[in-house]
């Protein structure tokens, strides 16, 4: 684990250490500068960054991914959550998968303008394209930057289905896009949920909703309209697996009609960084969570191979995929591979010419 390893305010990672392509790598000089023991510990601010992208489509060609294109907004995600997969992708802008991941952003700006070149391309082909795949399409800087909403507004012109996963509440800002999107079998909305314990969201999700207020945006998803779905991920071994049933019986009571979840995976940096967030967390039962989540790889710290990697294997990963599947069927959950958008409603819109 980092030696500088510590707890920042509002925060998930407790370490930056460098990229893992820097050449050169920073060490920390000792400092005799005189920090005051009754004030507060210093919050590291939020930097925005621009980027300007030529494309804003990105293909895939996983087979154990329910998508082929997606979006991703933003670089980096302000919602600090300390086991992000994603946090691994800052080293390739030469930044710290750590706290640099949730305060230096990069904001994809005119994206929507990129996307209305993409879409009016001759010879695109229609498929779902999924927001919230990496970054959260809704983290906090959503709000003032509305690049999301833009997209959304892009895609319902052009009447191209979509799908989102989000930990935000602020997908309700945006109801009268997805009530629309609804109405044309457009769109498809989940709500990722780790846990129902509003202290230990705080420390994992440092700067996601609440689980309250997902519950709620949930709720008002589902009597909007919107295909909604709970998404119980991810479930974390001797963490947050105890409360797998719970979360999908909440979800349910607000009817949720659609579930799934994803077993948590630590690839390269982010399991250090779980690491720390155990040893200083949850230090008696560290052990035991390494432990298990190790148990789902056959003995490593993580599996990438496709169809592996996010269900795990082994004794404790079915256990996990059985209580999910019996405990869906008794609340009477619809599967996930039922929702299929229309992709016949896919036009370009004529540009308006200037009445004379």
């Amino acid at each position: 684990m980092a030696e500088n390893a510590q707890q920042h305010p509002g925060r998930g990672a407790r370490s930056n250490e460098d990229s893992r392509f820097l050449a050169l790598h920073r060490v920390a000089e000792p400092t005799e500068e005189y920090v005051d023991p009754d004030l507060p510990p210093r919050r590291p601010e939020t930097e925005l960054r621009r980027e300007q992208p030529r494309t804003i489509l990105t293909r895939n060609q996983s087979p154990d991914v329910p998508f082929e294109v997606s979006i991703n907004a933003y670089r980096g995600c302000e919602h600090g959550c300390v086991y992000c997969y994603a946090r691994i992708t800052h080293s390739y802008l030469d930044l710290s998968p750590g706290l640099d991941f949730e305060t230096k952003l990069v904001v994809k700006d005119q994206a929507a303008e990129t996307l209305v070149r993409e879409l009016s391309a001759p010879g695109y082909r229609v498929s779902p394209i999924a927001l919230g795949t990496n970054t959260d399409p809704y983290q906090p800087v959503e709000r003032e930057q509305r690049v999301t909403r833009a997209i959304l507004d892009t895609l319902l012109r052009f009447g191209h289905p979509v799908t989102i996963v989000t930990k935000s509440a602020l997908i309700l800002r945006d109801l009268d896009l997805l009530t629309r999107l609804a109405e044309r079998n457009l769109v498809t909305a989940f709500v990722s949920v780790t846990t129902l314990d509003a202290a230990l969201k705080r420390s994992l999700e440092p700067r996601a909703a609440s689980p309250a207020a997902r519950l709620r945006a949930l709720e008002a998803l589902a009597a909007a309209g919107v295909p909604t779905g709970v998404l119980v991920a991810p479930v974390i071994p001797a963490v947050t697996d105890m409360e797998l049933e719970s979360i999908l019986e909440a979800a349910r009571a607000v009817q949720v009609r659609y579930a799934g979840y994803l077993l948590l995976r630590l690839p390269r940096e982010v399991r250090e960084l779980f690491e720390e967030w155990c040893a200083a967390e949850l230090p008696l039962r560290a052990a035991h969570i390494q432990s298990l989540i190790r148990s789902t790889h056959f003995g490593a710290d993580y599996d990438s191979r496709f169809g592996h990697r996010m269900k795990g294997d082994g004794p404790y990963a079915q256990a996990i995929a059985g209580r999910f599947a019996l405990a869906c069927r008794k609340l009477k959950f619809e599967s996930r591979d039922s929702l299929k958008l229309d992709t016949t409603q896919f036009r370009v819109p004529t540009p308006q010419l200037d009445l004379l």
